[in-house]
């Protein structure tokens, strides 16, 4: 199916966020939240699964591509907090978060940040200061989480050869690397070329520590829908996060495994990832 995926701008009193948008508007709505190394762009081929039947929205994140916002914003509840306002800068009415990777950790946010949510959906990736986050932390292939918080090495190292680095992680972590074609590479690399966005991704990484504290303190009930999914060849078990979800105070949690793909669930595997979504949101 044909779809048309509308490439705007929303305008902030503190800058402006990227955004890409199809699906009619009277649709419900879902946020997508791309993850690191990639860009708004992940979620096209969703959008193309998705059809016409339901109103998406992929905003690159803060300082990221086309997205400039002057204010700090590097923890994931400052993201979750610029997420509420473009839901409401869009009279968004109860729409689902899904976020990827370090998307994923925004949309945990987003529980707690964003009123009126209907549901969230959490892809491939641990959330600071909740289970298993100590024992993922413990491993190896997990190396760039401590590499990127260091101040200003992984700039200087990566800047101008953005898109040789971000292939190490497609061909490492994906189960079908050839599915990220050199297309969508190019893109995701070209956003990270515009000013200060690499160090907007990387500050991501340095905030981890800072999200794991905010997380841990806050353990109060949320009774959002919330679903976790991985890919079925990413390592890890979807029962030991979602545990670790309801002893963070979530009362509301489903799993998935998303077919035939490894981390990069938006991009491996479309089709198969809106078929658990469609499944496992409420309304969609």
């Amino acid at each position: 199916m044909s779809i048309t995926i509308e490439d705007t701008t929303i305008e902030r009193a503190d800058g402006s966020l990227h955004v890409l948008r199809c699906g009619p508007r009277d649709a419900p709505a879902i946020v997508l939240l791309h993850g690191w190394p990639q860009s708004a762009r992940a979620w096209t081929g969703l959008m193309e699964a998705a059809g016409d039947d339901v109103q998406l929205i992929a905003p690159d994140l803060p300082g990221i591509g086309g997205s400039r916002v002057e204010r700090p914003c590097s923890t994931t509840d400052d993201v979750a907090d610029v997420v509420g306002d473009l839901v409401t800068a869009l009279g968004l009415v109860q729409p689902a978060v899904v976020g990827h990777d370090v998307g994923g950790m925004v949309a945990y946010s987003c529980l707690r940040h964003v009123p009126g949510l209907r549901a969230v959906a959490i892809l491939d990736t641990v959330v600071p200061g909740v289970a298993p986050w100590h024992e993922v932390l413990a491993n190896p292939w997990l190396w760039h989480f401590a590499f990127h918080t260091i101040p200003g090495l992984p700039e200087e190292l990566v800047s101008g050869r953005e898109e040789a680095y971000f292939d190490y992680f497609y061909e490492a972590i994906a189960h079908h690397p050839e599915r990220i074609g050199r297309e969508s590479r190019r893109a995701h690399a070209d956003a990270y070329r515009a000013p200060g966005a690499l160090t907007a991704g990387f500050e991501l990484y340095r905030s981890l520590w800072e999200d794991a504290r905010a997380n841990e303190a806050d353990r109060s009930p949320v009774g959002t829908p919330v679903l976790y999914a991985r890919g079925e060849h990413e390592g890890g078990d979807v029962a030991d996060y979602a545990a670790g979800f309801r002893e963070a105070g979530l009362t509301s949690v489903r799993t998935a495994v998303v077919p035939d793909a490894g981390h990069f669930t938006p991009e491996e595997n479309p089709v198969g990832l809106w078929a658990v979504l469609r499944t496992g949101l409420p309304a969609t």
